[in-house]
C-alpha cells in the first residue's frame, strides 16, 4: 500500500546531484509514494497537498545561509509541517471507502479460503453496494484510524531520519552512501509503522455477511494485536513483511526510470493544473501495478496470521499462482488505479481551497 504505502507509498524522496551534502536534499511527503506502502510504502505520487503549504516543490533546495535564521523560521517550518499532515490525514480519511475497497478485492480470495466470504466480489460497484447493504455505509471507513496513524507516523520518522542525516556533517555523501541510507531508511521506516498497517489491513477485511449471523472477527485495533500476539507471537503482527524490503528495492528502481520522462511531461504540462494531475495519476498507477503482485503477498500473508499459514513468502507465491493463477497477484489493482485517481482529485479541491483562502487572506491586507 498502500504498503505504505504505499503510499507508497517510501515516505522521503532526495535526489542527489554532485558536490552536495545530504542537507541539500529536501524532505518531501509520503504521497511521493503513494502506499504503494502497506506495507503500501505508502503511496506513489508527488502529494498534491504538502507542495502548497510549504511552498514550491523542488527537488533540490538552496544552501543554507552562514548565519543563524532564527526561531520564526523554524517555528513557520514546523506550523507548516503540522498543517501538512492534518491535510494528508484529511485526504486519507475522504479516500478511505476507496482504500478498503481495494483490501476486500485484493484479499477477497484469502478471506473464501478461510470461510469469512462466501463468494467472490462481481467489481468495484459490486464490492461497494454488498459492503454497505451488510455493514453501513459508516463501515467503509473501518480500519482507517490504523492507517492514518500509519501514514502519519510514517511522515514524523522520515522527517526524523531526514534531520539526523542532515546533522551529519561528518558523512561525505556520495550518490551510492545517499541512495543506500534512503533505502535503509525506508526499511526502517516500515518496519516501525508495519504493526499499524497490519492492524488496518485485518480490520478493513473483517466483514460481515449474511452468513456469519453479523458477528466480527476483531472489535478494534488492539482486539486485533491481542489476538494476533495470543496465537502467532510478535511475529504475527509482522507476517509478510519480508516481501517489503524487495518491494521497496524495486519501487526505488522504477521509480528511478520512469522520473525523467515524467517530468518531462510535468514540464509539457506546466501550464496545465488538469495535465499535470493526469500525468502524476498515469505513472503512479503504472509504478503500483509493478509492484501490486509484491503488495498481494504481502496482504495475503498478513491475512494468514491465526489460521493456516505460509511458511515463507515463495510459498505464498507458490501457492497463490498454483491455485488462483497469475490474474489473482493483481487483485484490486483496478481499485488501486481508482483510489489514485480519486487523490488526485482531492488534491486539486484542496490546492483550489487553499488557494482562494490565500488570495482572501491577501486581499484583506
Amino acid at each position: 500500500m498502500e504498503h505504505e504505502p504505499l503510499h507508497p507509498p517510501i515516505s522521503q524522496k532526495m535526489h542527489w546531484q554532485p558536490g552536495l551534502s545530504f542537507r541539500h536534499f529536501n524532505y518531501t511527503t509520503i504521497m511521493e509514494n503513494i502506499r504503494c506502502s502497506g506495507a503500501s510504502l505508502t503511496r506513489i505520487s508527488r502529494s498534491p497537498v504538502l507542495p502548497v503549504i510549504q511552498g514550491s516543490a523542488v527537488s533540490v533546495v538552496k544552501s543554507s545561509p552562514p548565519a543563524f535564521v532564527g526561531a520564526p523560521m523554524e517555528n513557520s517550518k514546523a506550523s507548516s509541517f503540522i498543517k501538512g499532515l492534518a491535510l494528508l490525514g484529511v485526504m486519507r480519511t475522504a479516500g478511505a471507502p476507496f482504500e478498503r475497497v481495494k483490501l476486500l478485492m485484493q484479499n477477497q480470495n484469502e478471506m473464501i479460503i478461510s470461510g469469512r466470504l462466501p463468494k467472490r466480489y462481481n467489481g468495484i460497484f459490486d464490492c461497494f453496494a454488498t459492503t454497505i447493504r451488510n455493514e453501513g455505509i459508516v463501515s467503509l471507513w473501518r480500519g482507517n484510524i490504523a492507517f492514518v496513524t500509519a501514514y502519519l507516523s510514517s511522515e514524523v520518522i522520515a522527517k526524523a531520519i531526514h534531520h539526523y542525516g542532515n546533522s551529519r556533517e561528518d558523512i561525505e555523501w556520495t550518490h551510492t552512501r545517499l541512495q543506500v541510507a534512503v533505502f535503509l531508511s525506508a526499511v526502517v521506516n516500515q518496519f516501525l509503522v508495519y504493526p499499524l498497517y497490519y492492524a488496518g489491513t485485518r480490520m478493513a477485511n473483517d466483514v460481515i455477511t449474511s452468513s456469519n449471523s453479523r458477528e466480527r472477527q476483531f472489535n478494534g485495533i488492539f482486539d486485533v494485536y491481542r489476538k494476533t500476539l495470543k496465537s502467532d507471537g510478535i511475529a504475527g503482527v509482522y507476517r509478510g513483511f519480508n516481501i517489503v524490503i524487495p518491494k521497496i528495492a524495486l519501487l526505488r528502481a522504477v521509480t528511478a526510470v520512469s522520473k525523467p520522462w515524467q517530468q518531462f511531461l510535468l514540464h509539457h504540462f506546466q501550464g496545465s493544473v488538469l495535465g499535470r494531475a493526469v500525468v502524476n495519476t498515469l505513472y503512479a498507477s503504472c509504478r503500483s501495478m509493478v509492484v501490486h503482485p509484491l503488495d498481494t503477498v504481502s496482504r495475503r500473508m498478513m491475512m494468514t496470521s491465526g489460521a493456516v499459514k505460509y511458511r515463507h513468502s515463495l510459498h505464498a507465491i507458490t501457492c497463490i499462482f498454483y491455485n488462483e493463477g497469475v490474474k489473482s497477484f493483481y487483485s484490486g489493482a483496478k481499485a488501486q488505479i481508482l483510489t489514485l485517481a480519486v487523490y488526485q482529485v482531492y488534491g486539486l479541491c484542496l490546492r483550489y481551497v487553499v488557494g482562494v483562502l490565500r488570495r482572501k487572506n491577501t486581499g484583506d491586507k
